[in-house]
């Protein structure tokens, strides 16, 4: 038996030519998707676009892209592209179907990088937790609480119930109670709550705040203090007005009484 040397080098310079013609695909796709992708990120940046669509819109690109350069070297090397999608198809379905907890969050995140219920840096309460948004990931968005611990709250929990977003008024209230005794003068504690309020320039004047006799309770007449402050601003005003008040009180004389009983003994011969 011969053989043609002629085709055979022949053969092995059009497959030698196909394989550096596929590395080249493959190079320029991945520096094409790369470009592309930074590209994006930055002209979506300067455009003041949510920092978690930039972010899932940069990576989708760049795996679109590499994902259609790996086709089209395939492709250069002869293989039937068309039965490999077809093979993929059928995996995609059978893996869609075992990971069905996965798709639902890839959905949930889709919906929220597009309506937009809260957004990097906004302070949420979402699936039981509160923190600030760090960041909206394609499956999970992972939350900052005030004591500084990592929440990872996957999408679909929190498209799933009541999305509390505290930060998107850019205004907040916070509500104090204060407690004085009975025998106490009412007005006086409340023209003083008045004068701790007015004091502070944190507080907005529209809403007006409220300052007013909440209930009358087992031990203590409470008031209800409820102003309105800029989000930032809500965890020095909350914590500053509670110091203030209390040494304002101890300097007029008026108490805070706290739980007590009294405990009668009769004699029993």
């Amino acid at each position: 038996m011969f053989f043609d040397t002629g085709n055979l080098q022949s053969l092995i310079v059009s497959f030698s030519l196909n394989v550096l013609w596929a590395v080249i695909i493959l190079a320029a796709g991945w520096w094409v998707a790369r470009l592309l992708a930074r590209f994006l990120r930055r002209s979506l940046t300067r455009a003041d676009v949510d920092p978690g669509l930039i972010g899932f819109l940069g990576n989708l690109t760049y795996w679109a892209i590499w994902i259609f350069a790996i086709m089209a070297a395939l492709a250069r090397l002869g293989v039937q592209t068309t039965s490999i999608i077809a093979v993929l198809g059928a995996a995609s379905l059978a893996v869609g179907l075992a990971l069905q907890g996965s798709l639902a969050n890839f959905a949930a995140g889709v919906l929220i990088l597009l309506f937009k219920p809260y957004q990097v840096g906004d302070y949420v309460e979402i699936a039981g937790a509160a923190g600030t948004v760090e960041e909206i990931q394609i499956f999970n968005s992972v939350l900052l609480t005030p004591d500084q611990k990592t929440v990872i709250v996957p999408n679909a929990q929190a498209t799933g119930g009541n999305i509390v977003n505290y930060t998107r008024k850019g205004t907040r209230r916070v509500d104090m109670v204060f407690g004085i005794g009975y025998e106490d003068d009412v007005l006086k504690a409340k023209r003083l709550l008045e004068q701790v309020v007015a004091e502070d320039e944190r507080v907005l004047p529209d809403p007006a705040p409220t300052v007013a006799v909440l209930e009358l309770a087992d031990s203590s007449v409470n008031f209800a203090v409820r102003p309105f402050v800029r989000v930032e601003d809500y965890l020095p005003v909350l914590f500053d007005t509670t110091e203030k008040v209390k040494l304002l009180f101890d300097r007029e004389g008026i108490s805070i009484p706290f739980p007590q009983q009294d405990v009668h003994l009769f004699p029993v011969e």
